[in-house]
């Protein structure tokens, strides 16, 4: 085998919409989606008695896990979608290593700051699992500061306010480089 991976960096602020984009571009491209809720949500399971708050000690694991998972995977030659709400100062560092061993593409996922509210609301409210987050915390103001991924690659930004602008198809046509 002599090509590499592709390594999607699906990523916004909270309310965002980045994990069912994620897992709409895995299933499309024909991947694994690697959410850093989803294995927050994983950690929690297993540890009823856990309280989220800011810096809390699942908070802390999930890094490594999701990191070490985007590693293990590069490394086997799977493409992969990657999604969590990180901040540059998070992907940058710990994307750099893939580089070398994957094409890594960037989708910047913005949404209007009353949407993304209103669906951060929503799914604490609806979903018993978002519990494992500090999701409250993260309702506060700061939405329009969020510092994208600043890694020298591709990039596409896709407003979710309604839909996804520019649409799925184009959005796969660039994460396979046609785009």
């Amino acid at each position: 085998m002599t090509g590499r991976p592709t390594l999607v960096v699906v990523s916004g602020p909270g309310g965002a919409g980045k994990t069912t984009l994620a897992h709409a571009i895995a299933r499309a491209v024909g991947c694994p989606a690697i959410c850093r809720d989803e294995i927050k949500e994983g950690m929690a399971h297993a540890a009823p008695e856990f309280v989220p708050g800011p810096g809390d000690e699942l908070t802390t694991r999930t890094l490594p896990a999701f990191f070490g998972v985007l590693d293990l995977l590069v490394r086997a030659g799977v493409t992969t979608v990657a999604e969590a709400a990180f901040q540059d100062r998070v992907w940058r560092p710990h994307l750099e290593p893939l580089r070398g061993l994957a094409r890594i593409r960037v989708v910047h996922c913005v949404v209007d700051a009353d949407v993304a509210l209103a669906r951060m609301r929503q799914r604490w409210e609806e979903n018993p699992v978002r519990r494992a987050h500090a999701d409250a915390a993260a309702l506060s103001p700061g939405h329009g500061s969020f510092e994208r991924v600043s890694l020298d690659a591709p990039w596409i930004e896709v407003d979710t306010t309604d839909g996804y602008h520019p649409g799925l198809d184009d959005v796969v046509a660039f994460v396979n480089g046609r785009g």
